[in-house]
């Protein structure tokens, strides 16, 4: 029996790197990133705000426009180097093979064109299917992201819906041609506790039922611990720490993980401690310059730390860290 280590990863990321060239300097908001995906399988890549995830989930899709952005490194999918296929090969894997739910779904979706139009583009697109049949594929979706009159709701636009539909329109477009990678980028974002669930449990089952591996980015911890199985944590364009989810929360190595896990309230907790508080803002990615990028903020720096960049190295087994001094 086939098992989620035996599995050959389909998507490949070797030293990416998404730099934009500007006036004031360079800067680097993916810097020597790898990772592999496994097919089937739900990681999530957690960080601050401004630490270059979403940035990475544009590149993976080659969303970024060049010039000011230049990718360099090897994006490998399905023995293909992402970044050397021309824009028409490109177009035919974006939105087909590999698709991704953008962030804020008011800004994504077409405000001028109906909801079942816009679903049914991206089947036109990729399938061999008629407009009909692209509508009626179009219901059905609608139908499995539970939402109610699907043949009424094909007719309206993205004012007429609530903001957990019209997430609920987003992953219906995401998975609409059967994707073998879903990027999820905040998918929950602004919308309340309940919707956020619903969301998440959509794109669980998605995964599960289709065998979609699923990249979801998220500042939420809380998020990360339910529904990944693998976490990538990611700070200033750069991998700090990867791991299992368990061990993750378990043993986190890496001081930015370990202040990222206990700035995280917890209901079980009975005395009166307080959160951890991570001192410092994340840096500028403008000429960074040498040294840990955490450096500044770390309670285990010391002189190395801010002169010489540590590499991500494997200490266990499917746990990697990129520390001089990890806390074992």
């Amino acid at each position: 029996m086939e098992t989620a280590e035996s599995k050959n990863p389909i998507l490949k990321v070797d030293a990416l790197r998404s730099y934009f060239y500007l006036r004031g300097g360079t800067l680097k908001a993916v810097d020597n990133v790898s990772f592999e995906v496994i097919p089937g399988e739900l990681i999530g890549i957690v960080g601050e705000s401004g630490c270059g995830k979403s940035v990475l989930a544009h590149s993976l899709m080659r969303l970024l426009k060049t010039p000011p952005a230049i990718c360099s490194g090897r994006i490998e999918f399905d023995g293909k180097d992402l970044l050397k296929l021309s824009k028409n090969e490109m177009r035919k894997i974006r939105g087909s093979r590999i698709s991704m739910i953008f962030q804020d779904s008011l800004v994504a979706l077409n405000p001028v064109l109906k909801i079942g139009r816009q679903i049914a583009e991206t089947i036109l697109l990729h399938q061999n299917k008629t407009w009909a049949e692209a509508i009626k594929r179009s219901m059905e979706l609608l139908e499995i992201m539970n939402i109610p009159n699907p043949e009424k709701r094909i007719n309206q636009y993205i004012y007429q819906l609530s903001g957990g539909m019209r997430q609920r329109v987003m992953i219906a477009m995401g998975l609409s041609c059967q994707p073998d990678i879903l990027l999820a980028d905040e998918p929950t974002t602004a919308l309340d506790v309940t919707t956020q669930a619903q969301i998440l449990e959509l794109i669980k089952e998605m995964n599960q039922q289709l065998g979609t591996a699923v990249i979801l980015i998220t500042h939420d911890l809380g998020i990360v611990a339910g529904y990944t199985q693998r976490v990538l944590v990611f700070y200033a364009g750069k991998i700090m720490e990867t791991a299992p989810t368990r061990t993750i929360f378990k043993k986190p190595w890496h001081p930015y993980t370990i202040g990222l896990i206990g700035a995280v309230p917890r209901l079980t907790e009975t005395d009166a401690s307080e959160l951890v508080n991570i001192p410092g803002a994340p840096p500028s990615l403008i000429n960074l310059g040498e040294g840990c990028a955490y450096s500044s903020r770390c309670f285990k720096a010391e002189g190395i730390c801010s002169k010489e960049t540590p590499e991500l190295r494997e200490i266990e087994r499917g746990h990697s860290v990129s520390c001089f001094f990890p806390n074992r």
